[in-house]
């Protein structure tokens, strides 16, 4: 309890913070923005991050934990030169209070809070972008396919996860978009380096006002020394279709999501296995709310299970965490999301329910309740509440997790 008193006065400061200075900065932020933009297209970037997050288990499981953490993100975007143009970005995570085993090993007797205290460079870029509806970026950089189920930058943690690789982007087909390239290592959101070897596809073409129909391929091979990180090497192949109707009646629309992909072994790991995911959602907008019903299934079995290991996880299967891997047996997530805007849209409401099992539907793996209210305060600023319950049946352990987050980026 005294641990959890000392978080509320450092969370109320920064809160009172943020508000009063955007009371007190509304009339200057375009000067600022103004004053971080230099030549054609040149720009300094800053994002300051501060979270609190409390993780609570089941006695027995582990400490309750508690992080209050201060992110930064300073970058500089060169003008454009001749088409070439680079990017250069400072990462850090500072802990203000520490009771919690940020996944590198320092508090292992507490709960997970994956935010190591650390400083990195985040990224460092330079793209070309004078040959016709073409981009081509190299170096450190932030790589974001879809809804990030397979490749993204794990944005939700302090620390994001950027990928030392070669991208180019083409869009000289109409209504189509390619993202082709190469990644060669992964600087992890625990600011450590993972060796791959993973050529990368991914397509993605509009259907007028229907959405998207997107095919991808991932042939990611680990070559890191450690034989647990060799043996997440797999070659993935799917297709997505995703998007919404036009507005009937003026303020309703339905909304469809169907995917499959296949997933095998590949490059270094060591034994031979074949994996299918499925995700399929339906829902409609009516005014300011959005319903949806869906069902994602990953399945597996003892030779191997779909995994995401470059994709933002926490998106997926619950806020609590507690599947960022696939169980051996897989997973089906049956959930349903019910989000709404209000306030001029400055303001978004979330709730959601997730009940999992195995992947054939027979072993109940547990629930999860999750709720999330997030509010932008003009351009640059936006607070968050964050809640998540998985309460276990057969697979890990009665699990609550509460954020509070606050965030200033121009």
């Amino acid at each position: 309890m005294k641990r959890y008193l000392h978080a509320v006065p450092l969370t109320a400061a920064f809160f009172s913070t943020l508000f009063f200075a955007h009371a007190a900065s509304a009339d200057i932020d375009k000067t600022i923005e103004d004053a971080l933009k230099f030549g054609d297209g040149g720009a300094i970037k800053a994002d300051i991050n501060y979270r609190w997050e409390n993780v609570n288990q089941d006695a027995g499981a582990a400490k309750t934990a508690n992080a209050n953490t201060v992110r930064t993100r300073i970058g500089v975007l060169s003008p454009k030169f001749f088409g070439i143009q680079g990017f250069a970005e400072y990462e850090g995570t500072h802990a203000l209070q520490d009771d919690y085993n940020n996944g590198r090993g320092n508090k292992p007797a507490f709960s997970n809070i994956a935010d190591p205290s650390l400083n990195e460079l985040n990224q460092l870029w330079l793209s070309y972008s004078d040959i016709p509806d073409t981009v081509i970026k190299g170096g450190r950089q932030r790589i974001k396919f879809d809804d990030d189920r397979f490749i993204g930058n794990v944005g939700w943690r302090q620390l994001e996860t950027t990928f030392d690789s070669v991208l180019v982007t083409n869009k000289s087909l109409p209504n189509t978009t390619i993202n082709a390239g190469y990644i060669g290592n992964v600087q992890t959101f625990l600011s450590t380096t993972e060796n791959i070897d993973a050529p990368i596809v991914n397509v993605n073409y509009k259907l007028g006002d229907y959405g998207n129909l997107i095919g991808y391929g991932y042939w990611l091979d680990y070559t890191d020394p450690s034989v647990a990180i060799r043996n997440k090497s797999s070659q993935t192949f799917g297709v997505r279709l995703n998007g919404a109707t036009p507005k009937f009646y003026e303020h309703y629309s339905l909304l469809y999501t169907a995917e499959w992909g296949i997933q095998q072994d590949y490059g270094h790991r060591a034994v031979a296995y074949e994996a299918n995911r499925y995700n399929v959602m339906g829902g409609f907008t009516a005014y300011f709310l959005n319903f949806q019903g869906a069902m994602e299934q990953l399945d597996g079995n003892a030779k191997g299970q779909f995994n995401t290991p470059l994709g933002t996880n926490h998106a997926f299967q619950g806020w609590a965490d507690l599947f960022l891997t696939t169980p051996v047996n897989g997973i089906r997530d049956v959930f349903g999301t019910v989000s709404a805007k209000v306030w001029d849209e400055s303001l978004t409401l979330v709730g959601s329910y997730h009940d999992y099992t195995d992947d054939s539907g027979s072993k109940h793996y547990g629930d999860e309740w999750n709720f999330q209210a997030v509010k932008k305060i003009g351009k640059h600023y936006s607070v968050m509440v964050k809640y998540a319950n998985y309460s276990a049946d057969t697979v890990n352990t009665d699990t609550q997790k509460i954020w509070l987050q606050g965030n200033i980026n121009f």
